[in-house]
């Protein structure tokens, strides 16, 4: 028999199931408004028309594929993207190999220092070196590297994906949800393994990591999406010395505020020449399209998160649970 509900209670559902549905509108909205205005005509889009459909140059239902194909068409825009998928790809590899292989040993109580240095991981948590110690820390790095490859001395000499990937490999945060999870994995286990002669290896290949496989499914996620995504760094260690390696992230920041600055500002045709993105399009055409080209590149840009993310989300509640609760 169901019981009754009170109508405080009601109240509270009905206010709730309002306040989550006007949240997820606003969650989704903005990714339908990029979705609309890469169809839209650009005069709708420059002038504000754009809301929930694609829309015309005159604000009626319109459609208009000419932004979508001019980044389409671009050789540029791919060979960014694909840079993208270099760091994502090798990045989340190699942040997942050394967050394993040390949150494995921070989960042992034999571990000389254990106390010590996990302080020292929280530590980093808590204060930051700030910005330009995290520069000349990859910097020098950049040097080693330059010097061992005999590339030259100057960071500037390698290339500068491998240092992204591999400057970039730790997080914290990830660090300890994966540690927590393997505490949790039963002693007895492992002792187990242990009489049946398996080596330390194999008790991490075949116990620990098969035993957690929903935390370290969403550690991934977590540096998947953070590399996907990343900017500021790949930006200010590549810089324009080395922009045929940027990531597509800071590709299409660079042509926001090129647009921006050509909208905002009166250029000389000198300044107007230095300043062209290569789209490897006619610029004339970018620059009639540029606010929807902006659109298109974005939604191109979270379409790889998109598809991975579901397969994904079925590990993550239980992943995150199983890593943040120290039992």
């Amino acid at each position: 028999m169901k019981r009754k509900m009170e109508v405080s209670e009601l109240i509270f559902k009905i206010i709730s199931y309002v306040f989550l549905i006007l949240f997820a509108l606003m969650c989704v909205y903005p990714m339908i408004f990029v979705l609309v205005a890469t169809f839209s005509d650009p005069i709708a889009v420059n002038k504000n028309l754009v809301t929930l459909w694609p829309t015309s140059a005159t604000g009626g239902l319109g459609f208009s594929g000419n932004a979508f194909s001019i980044i389409v068409q671009s050789s540029q825009f791919w060979i960014y993207y694909s840079n993208t998928f270099f760091v994502t790809f090798l990045g989340t590899l190699w942040s997942m190999f050394f967050t394993i292989f040390a949150a494995y040993a921070l989960s042992k109580r034999r571990l000389m220092g254990r106390h010590a240095w996990n302080f020292f991981l929280v530590f980093t948590m808590w204060f930051s070196a700030g910005i330009v110690a995290s520069f000349n820390n990859f910097q020098r790095t950049g040097e080693i590297f330059a010097r061992i490859t005999g590339s030259g001395n100057s960071m500037y000499d390698i290339d500068l994906k491998w240092l992204v990937v591999i400057a970039m490999g730790a997080n914290a945060t990830n660090l300890i949800l994966l540690r927590n999870a393997f505490e949790g994995v039963p002693s007895e286990i492992e002792e187990a393994a242990r009489i049946d002669g398996a080596t330390e290896f194999q008790i991490l290949w075949q116990v620990y990591i098969p035993m957690s496989k929903a935390t370290i499914a969403t550690v991934a996620l977590f540096f998947g999406v953070g590399r996907w995504n990343g900017y500021f760094w790949s930006y200010r260690i590549m810089g324009q010395g080395q922009k045929y390696n940027w990531p597509v992230q800071v590709y299409i920041r660079d042509f926001i505020s090129i647009y921006t600055n050509l909208t905002g500002g009166e250029f000389d045709l000198e300044t107007l020449e230095k300043n062209k993105p290569p789209h490897g399009v006619d610029w004339d055409r970018v620059m009639g399209n540029a606010t929807s080209v902006a659109y298109a590149m974005v939604l191109l840009s979270i379409i790889p998160i998109l598809v991975v993310y579901p397969f994904i989300q079925k590990y993550f509640a239980k992943g995150v649970n199983m890593g943040g609760v120290k039992e």
